[in-house]
């Protein structure tokens, strides 16, 4: 089977009148009792909104304790409050998802191994550049029959070849982890925007099951496919062909010109994973965490925004500035993954055979100026490999 959906889950929820009648003692005495409980890792715009998701679908099902832990990386705000306090007080992040409120059982805990703590869910959403930290102090602190599951995009570059962030949480903290990858906004899914994302799982279907389950809402809708890496790199590398059409936006190109770049740049996607993970299915390509969220990020979202200034510029304004000015603290992932692809591509001998991904690295590192991106189609390309994959 290609795709596994489930949208037939059985409703595990206490109907109000019963709930009515339980005195506070016998609701946390259920909680206890029946609930997983559930920590997000993360807590910038996307980790908000999970947590909102979350929060949600934990005080409707009796199979997960109501309260949702958040961690939050401790901030002062302009007000000299701290952030985890402002977001316990107003049940708002104020900073990174301002106006929406994430729901009363969220609560922000800037303590890390205090707020995984008895969680038998564990919600990776970090920029990824600081995963692999976190699960060094995470070592021996979680529970051993925890699940985790990973919303975050990026990969990581070692000398024995790359490593995805589902495999690294699982190789650190050796348990379980799948991934949520999707054409996700997180300002419109705040809003209640409807929206569809994609789950990929390894063997544990029954694990899946719970995972949609507590993510699926009226306006999140969410499948799941037996395909890990391939629901993962579709969400890591769309961000490059994003910061391709942010070029294009940058330089007014046009529509045509954009249409280009995402056809090419779902082909290089494809290519890629399929060279570096032969199991990734092809049907996970039309499901949201592929062409949907190529898209949509080409059409929003950080990457593109950024892109298009620098491109303004003509490439005179680094990344890094860039950033710090339009991000308010959110991180890039774009150009950071081109880095690393590049980097496994160099090593490979593959750069001629993903014409798009290397332009994009080299005009975000200055070999290249940002109108290189309309003439990937000079270097030499082996079609005729990129078809056969």
């Amino acid at each position: 089977m290609q795709c596994s959906r489930f949208n037939s889950l059985p409703s595990y929820s206490i109907s109000p009148s019963l709930d009515l009648y339980m005195t506070p003692h016998l609701q946390k005495a259920r909680n206890v009792s029946l609930g997983s409980k559930v920590t997000v890792v993360g807590s910038g715009n996307w980790g908000s909104v999970a947590a909102k998701l979350i929060a949600s679908n934990t005080l409707r099902f009796t199979s997960f304790h109501d309260e949702v832990r958040m961690w939050v990386f401790e901030e002062t705000l302009p007000s000299g409050e701290k952030l985890t306090d402002v977001i316990n007080g107003t049940n708002e992040n104020v900073k990174y998802l301002p106006g929406i409120k994430l729901g009363k059982n969220v609560v922000a805990d800037p303590d890390l191994e205090n707020a995984v703590k008895d969680a038998n869910m564990l919600v990776f959403v970090t920029p990824h550049q600081f995963v692999e930290g976190i699960c060094r102090k995470l070592v021996g602190k979680i529970k051993t029959d925890a699940e985790a599951i990973s919303l975050v995009k990026g990969m990581e570059v070692k000398v024995d070849g790359p490593r995805m962030m589902s495999t690294l949480i699982s190789q650190q903290l050796g348990i379980n982890c799948s991934v949520l990858m999707g054409a996700n906004i997180a300002n419109e899914i705040g809003q209640e925007k409807f929206s569809e994302a994609t789950i990929g799982y390894r063997q544990n279907r029954g694990a899946a099951e719970t995972w949609v389950q507590l993510f699926n809402t009226p306006y999140f809708n969410v499948t799941a496919v037996q395909d890990v890496e391939g629901v993962e790199l579709c969400g890591t590398l769309k961000n490059i062909v994003a910061v391709a059409a942010g070029f294009v936006d940058g330089l007014e190109m046009g529509n045509n010109a954009k249409a280009a770049i995402m056809r090419l740049g779902l082909e290089e996607m494809k290519a890629f994973s399929k060279l570096l993970f032969p199991s990734v299915k092809d049907s996970t390509f039309l499901e949201s965490c592929g062409v949907a969220d190529l898209i949509t990020t080409c059409l929003g979202g950080r990457n593109r925004e950024v892109a298009e200034a620098f491109a303004k510029s003509g490439g005179k304004r680094s990344f890094d500035e860039l950033e710090k000015e339009m991000l308010q603290g959110q991180k890039l992932q774009g150009v950071s993954t081109a880095g690393d692809v590049y980097e496994v591509l160099s090593h490979n001998g593959w750069l001629e055979l993903f014409p798009l991904f290397s332009s994009v690295h080299e005009i975000c590192t200055g070999r290249l100026p940002p109108s290189a991106i309309v003439q990937h189609n000079q270097r030499k390309l082996k079609s005729k490999c990129l078809g056969r994959i």
